[in-house]
């Protein structure tokens, strides 16, 4: 067993399965076959949070030629695609474990699906992401070497592996959405599990592919999500009743994430771990306190125009859903924009440091407060704000 989880931690099994998907190290100067058995070498690698914490990212090239990415540190690492289909398949899989498509698909299925699929979610979510993150600053868990891998991304690169939270998020979302629907819409069971195991699937998969974790970090990550959520099922309709009802609600999701930010795990290093982690609760709170509002406010529920006769259908009313969308996601990323330059101007007049300062913003005392009221706006904006836009403009 022990031999086995050896072999699932190493960087030779994620090498192997990006060399199986057309994805090769460019040869370098002096020789080197790009083989994954050959093993680390020292000459340009691009490794980690615990080891040289010196990231590559994909770089741009022209199609079937040499691409590259260079890190902050100047590391740079080039390679080759010989398979765009999986290339592109990947590369968009990894984005489904991004902020990109967590401030889209929530307050989609907010603002078009149902309300209380939402609420689990992200209750599911939060959670899940903060366990997540807050083990991979306590196991410190090397991710992949490069080389052997070939790394694509360069931001996550500066974090530890264990466990994998794109993993975790994806199995969290998918089968939290399936499990949540089941139960209210009229669709196959089969379809529902298929389509969920699918999602994570691929985004697992991607994590491998960009080189930014090992098959351990990946398996650890979904199994982790999946008793989370094992746990959490029977609490579900308890824990979404006090959300909804108790006095105590707006207190208690402000100030327990707070306290959680503030008291996250101290690195010797500079991470955005502690960063994406306030970000997630940030919006969880945010988001919580608006369903506390509406419920107690009665604030007016979408109807089903949109969504009749079993599960959502979208067919002729294809563009009354995308108006919602398309209204409801300007109104949030323009509360983003303001508030970001608002709060970091504030902060910066308080603790006296340019905007520019990045070594100022990635402190404590800046961070934390920065990113939490930044998302908590975006979240109660998304939960209030745009229904009640929504409704003055007929969409409802």
């Amino acid at each position: 067993m022990a031999r086995l989880l050896g072999t699932l931690r190493s960087s030779q099994p994620v090498a192997r399965f990006q060399r199986s998907c057309g994805l090769f190290p460019a040869a370098e100067e002096g020789g080197g076959s790009g083989d994954p058995a050959e093993g680390p070498r020292e000459r340009g690698a691009c490794n980690g949070a615990g080891a040289l914490r010196c990231p590559a990212a994909a770089g741009r090239g022209v199609p079937g030629g040499v691409r590259s990415g260079r890190g902050p540190q100047g590391c740079t690492q080039k390679y080759i695609v010989k398979n765009y289909f999986y290339y592109y398949l990947f590369k968009f899989s990894a984005a489904l474990g991004e902020e990109i498509f967590y401030i889209t698909f929530l307050p989609f299925t907010y603002w078009n699906i149902d309300h209380s699929v939402s609420r689990r979610m992200i209750i599911v979510w939060s959670i899940v992401m903060y366990i997540g993150q807050v083990s991979k600053d306590i196991l410190k868990w090397p991710r992949p070497l490069s080389p052997p891998v070939v790394k694509l991304e360069m931001r996550t690169n500066a974090e530890y592996g264990m466990p994998s939270t794109h993993a975790m998020a994806a199995t969290a979302i998918s089968f939290s959405f399936f499990i949540a629907t089941t139960n209210q819409y009229k669709y196959p069971f089969e379809l529902g599990l298929v389509a969920a195991f699918v999602f994570s699937t691929l985004v697992c998969l991607s994590r491998l592919y960009t080189g930014m974790h090992t098959v351990l970090d990946v398996l650890g990550g979904a199994l982790i999500s999946a008793v989370l959520l094992v746990l959490l099922y029977p609490a579900w309709d308890t824990i979404d009743h006090l959300l909804l009802t108790s006095p105590f609600c707006p207190l208690f999701s402000i100030a327990v994430p707070l306290v959680l930010c503030y008291n996250y795990p101290k690195l010797d290093y500079y991470s955005p771990t502690r960063g994406d982690t306030t970000t997630i609760l940030g919006a969880a709170a945010g988001a919580t306190v608006g369903f506390w509002l509406n419920n107690q406010y009665a604030a007016p529920a979408y109807t089903s125009k949109s969504f009749q006769a079993g599960f959502p259908q979208i067919t002729s009313t294809v563009l009354f859903v995308l108006a919602r969308f398309f209204v409801g996601i300007s109104v949030v990323l323009l509360t983003r924009w303001v508030m970001k330059s608002v709060v970091l101007g504030a902060l910066g007049y308080r603790y006296q440091f340019p905007l520019g300062d990045l070594q100022a913003r990635r402190r404590l005392e800046v961070e934390v407060p920065y990113k939490f009221v930044t998302y908590s706006s975006v979240g109660f904006t998304a939960t209030v704000i745009v229904p009640l836009l929504h409704e003055l403009l007929g969409l409802m």
